[in-house]
């Protein structure tokens, strides 16, 4: 079955046994056509498979979840003549994927190129989770021109950018629905550049590793992380490197590079929080210093100066303007 989503999202999943009308519509009509893959069950005659699909231009992430579903790109499937390539990455447990008659185990945190013009399986199941992401295979051999040779093997090499792209496919896949089409372009840049760098050589990681993309992508995750953890009143560059696998001066020199700093990022953003806290829906009849404890300020003062010198007035102002309150 199909759920409505943005244009760019796709829901499909199938419970039940793998036979019968509802199956085989499932089979031929979705997964085989959209997927250009054939799906059956891991493991007794049984599929349990909800499929989340993010697409940013030529870019497909998708997010598995269940406990039975075997993908296999067959060779009856072949023909069409796609030669797509695929990072698998493993989220939990083990992950076996096979290439021709070549077999990859990939344990949590590793991961394995494979190519969708060779015969192969992926399964999913109770103790093994992953997510895939499907690259043109010219994208992805302009930014790392030697990237099939690395295919159908494990890579894990480098963790920090394992990491990296873990953390970038997953902002992608949640807020992929709502990018306008020039977001999603930029955004399925950013993640190639990523991966290309994770499994280029040398001197092609060196080369990407000085283009102003990839250190985008890399600040647009520490920025994430921060708006997530606005509450945390002991948020700090160093917590927020350390969670994207960088040291503190390259975390100080990306803030930089965007003309700002990591405090005065931060600052910014509570401060736009709170604004918006207290404009937003019963507005009147919360407290200041709950609405600056709410956005991680542990000094009432200190909100109610930095509040006034950046919107001109205090929050109390802000608070009785016409119309606060009544926003949801």
């Amino acid at each position: 079955m199909r759920q409505a989503q943005p244009p760019n999202r796709l829901s499909i999943f199938h419970h039940g046994l793998a036979k019968g009308s509802a199956y085989e519509a499932w089979r031929e009509g979705i997964c085989r056509e959209f997927c250009r893959l054939d799906v059956g069950p891991a493991q007794d005659n049984y599929i349990d498979c909800h499929n989340e699909f993010v697409l940013l231009d030529s870019i497909a992430i998708a997010t598995p979840k269940g406990r039975s579903a075997r993908f296999a790109r067959t060779r009856d499937l072949l023909v069409d003549g796609c030669d797509d390539l695929v990072l698998i990455s493993a989220t939990r447990g083990k992950v076996r994927v096979t290439q021709e008659m070549k077999t990859i185990d990939l344990m949590a945190g590793q991961m394995c190129l494979t190519e969708m013009n060779i015969a192969g399986t992926l399964d999913l199941n109770q103790t093994g989770g992953f997510t895939t992401t499907r690259f043109p295979r010219r994208l992805l051999l302009q930014v790392a021109p030697s990237a099939e040779t690395q295919l159908a093997r494990t890579l894990g090499h480098d963790r920090a950018w394992g990491v990296m792209i873990e953390r970038y496919s997953a902002l992608c896949s949640e807020i992929g629905g709502e990018l306008d089409l020039a977001g999603q372009k930029a955004a399925a840049q950013h993640l190639a550049d990523l991966v290309g760098h994770f499994i280029g050589t040398s001197a092609e990681q060196k080369n990407l590793a000085g283009q102003s993309d990839v250190l985008i992508a890399r600040l647009n995750l520490m920025k994430a992380d921060i708006l997530k953890n606005l509450g945390e009143s002991r948020l700090t560059v160093e917590t927020v490197a350390k969670a994207n696998g960088l040291s503190l001066r390259q975390a100080q020199r990306m803030f930089a590079s965007s003309g700002t700093t990591f405090s005065e990022f931060v600052l910014e953003q509570r401060l736009l929080l709170a604004r918006q806290l207290l404009l937003g829906g019963s507005a009147r009849h919360r407290k200041i210093s709950d609405v600056a404890f709410t956005v991680g300020f542990n000094d009432l003062s200190y909100f109610h100066r930095t509040f006034k010198r950046r919107f001109g007035v205090t929050p109390a102002d802000i608070q009785m303007e016409p119309g606060a309150g009544l926003t949801q």
